[in-house]
């Protein structure tokens, strides 16, 4: 049997795709997102103001506040429709033996990343329409030191059915039929 079209060289021998699907790309805000996107607006209001104050005054002046502007209105970006803008970019997989998660985004380009689903894997349904189901993490860096970012099937739709195809890949691999 050949691998599917496009999966050459990247399934193993015998690995077959159960399931593809992407998540949903509807504008979604959760209570953090919203904390640092208002941070954003109020940083970049302050420079905004502070340019207004100082174009009242000799020379260019204003102009050091351009730069303090626009990290405000990245970061308001970033935590209002950075989920989202990835979201829109990323196609999941789950074959019999691992998930995969593709995203394309403009700078970064084309990303592949795998993960195993063993009998080991933790599973967590997040349940909802859409829901979303975690099979990893991994920690990121902070100023403070780091925090835990979860990783899996964000925002599907059927993600019960997909749980289940899941479990099934685990209980597969403790019987050894996988």
């Amino acid at each position: 049997m050949s691998a599917a079209t496009g999966w050459e060289g990247i399934l193993h021998e015998g690995e077959t795709i159960l399931w593809q699907g992407r998540p949903d790309g509807a504008f979604h805000l959760t209570g953090a997102r919203i904390a640092e996107g208002v941070f954003g607006l109020f940083f970049a209001g302050f420079a905004l103001v502070w340019m207004m104050l100082a174009a009242n005054g000799p020379g260019p002046m204003w102009m050091f506040g351009l730069i303090h502007f626009s990290v405000g209105v990245g970061v308001a970006f970033h935590g209002f429709y950075w989920p989202t803008f990835l979201r829109r970019r990323t196609w999941y997989t789950l074959t019999t033996d691992r998930a995969f998660i593709a995203t394309d985004l403009p700078i970064k380009g084309k990303s592949l990343k795998s993960y195993p689903v063993t009998s080991d894997t933790a599973l967590s349904l997040e349940d909802g329409d859409p829901g979303s189901i975690w099979f990893a993490h991994e920690f990121k860096r902070t100023k403070n030191g780091s925090h835990r970012v979860n990783i899996g099937f964000e925002r599907i739709n059927a993600a019960r059915e997909v749980l289940k195809l899941m479990t099934g890949i685990q209980r597969g691999q403790d019987a050894g039929t996988q």
